[in-house]
């Protein structure tokens, strides 16, 4: 049988350990793919110290593997979005199927890309892009291909879980985590992906296409961060049975779709909420299966590779053997419908509460007349006493019903109107994931 041949585009930290990966265990990802695997040419700006590359062809040029006649798949791992997408167009014009681990170039550029491989009979695979070495992309496509999904929420960036990890296990600053972060090669030195949720949303965003049969939306997803998350907000949490974490949330409604990421109070006995470190984590609700979880590295070289290399083998069974490969994004195209997007202030959840307010009879009944007139009810309390004779304004953390975010909004506006309210109130929904 002709071997499948595949060009190798970027030697960096999932370029390098794809090579490794592949070579080290090559003889039994061939048994699985049925057929024999072979790496054509790389394609390469620089040499990667951490993998071997003398028995391969290398080429500066990365261009000239999508240009190769011989390369049957181009696997892309350079990242980015400019490059990258002008390689895979131009990979996909060529006839070349195409596996990338790049998740902002299939959030932002799918719908484009995918058209473009339907129109010349190819193939894109992606399951690299979403939670690293978690086979998430082939559960929502395959395993659970019997369920209407009804909603989702994950863990799915490593950087922010680790900081809020470190916040709650020693009750540090998250400007002191992000540091050691950084220096642990977790985070980057603009950490603005990671941190402010943007690298969650793209993947949410590739989530909820595949769990609800619409086209990819990045540009619909509301984003929040974690930057000012404060330890007291991870003590006081704890304190109430919860634990924050940094989720992407998706979730059928009514009135459409909710894409949400930001930070959440969930319980604490939930499996998810136990997630920490660097680990990813995605909870999928079936109205089959009902709730399965998945859980494991999303990030790192040989983890990442290993969905790199699963859709390797994917794409050499189909070309091989001539079988046709699974829709991208789970769906047949013409089944794929836009569908009305939430705005944040029509989504409905519950809140965490916390501010300082005047330690003297009466304030806690003000608070509580503004959340009654947007239909909120305090279920829980913590209310500090003065930490000595001098102290005035003391912490107030609460925890309301669920309700509307754009009423939540207008009690925040009234109560940080109070004289007796001292700066800003902090707040973070919540989500019970029952």
């Amino acid at each position: 049988m002709k071997p499948v041949k595949i060009g190798i585009c970027g030697l960096g930290t999932v370029g390098s350990g794809t090579v490794n990966l592949l070579s080290r265990n090559l003889e039994e990802i061939n048994a699985r793919a049925a057929t024999s695997i072979e790496i054509c040419q790389i394609g390469a700006r620089r040499d990667n110290p951490a993998c071997d590359t003398n028995a391969y062809s290398v080429d500066r040029d990365i261009f000239a593997v999508v240009n190769n006649p011989d390369v049957d798949i181009v696997v892309e791992l350079i990242g980015g979005t400019s490059v990258a997408k002008d390689l895979v167009l131009q990979a996909i014009a060529n006839g070349k199927h195409v596996v990338t681990a790049n998740k902002a170039l299939i959030a932002e550029f799918g719908n484009e890309i995918f058209a473009a491989a339907a129109n010349k009979g190819v193939t894109v695979a992606y399951e690299a892009a979403v939670a690293g070495g978690i086979p998430i992309i082939k559960a929502l496509r395959e395993g659970l291909a019997a369920n209407r999904i009804e909603w989702l929420a994950g863990i799915i960036n490593g950087t922010g879980n680790f900081i809020l990890t470190e916040m709650k296990d020693k009750g540090r600053d998250f400007a002191d985590v992000l540091k050691e972060a950084q220096a642990l090669g977790y985070a980057e030195a603009d950490p603005t992906f990671d941190v402010e949720g943007i690298d969650a949303a793209h993947k949410l965003v590739i989530l909820a296409s595949l769990a609800f049969a619409m086209p990819l939306q990045y540009d619909k997803v509301f984003c929040e961060g974690i930057s000012t998350i404060a330890p007291i907000d991870v003590q006081y949490a704890d304190e109430l049975g919860y634990r924050i974490k940094h989720l992407g949330i998706a979730q059928r409604r009514e009135q459409g779709i909710e894409l949400r990421v930001h930070p959440t109070l969930i319980p604490h006995k939930r499996l998810i909420a136990n997630v920490d470190g660097v680990m990813n984590s995605v909870l999928v609700q079936g109205d089959g299966v009902g709730p399965t979880l998945y859980y494991g590295a999303g990030a790192g070289a040989e983890p990442t590779a290993s969905a790199v290399i699963a859709d390797i083998v994917d794409v050499a069974r189909a070309v091989a053997n001539g079988g046709a490969s699974v829709p991208a994004l789970g769906f047949v195209p013409s089944y794929l419908q836009d569908q009305a997007i939430v705005p944040i202030e029509a989504v409905e959840t519950a809140y965490y509460l916390r501010m300082s307010a005047l330690d003297k009879p009466g304030v806690m009944n003000q608070i509580t007349q503004i959340l009654s007139g947007v239909g909120a009810s305090i279920e829980a309390l913590i209310q500090k006493e003065p930490q000595s004779i001098t102290q005035d304004h003391v912490d107030v953390a609460l925890l309301t019903n669920r309700v509307q975010e754009a009423q939540i909004n207008k009690a925040l506006a009234q109560i940080e109107a109070l004289d007796s309210i001292a700066g800003s109130v902090s707040r973070i929904r919540m989500e019970s994931l029952g």
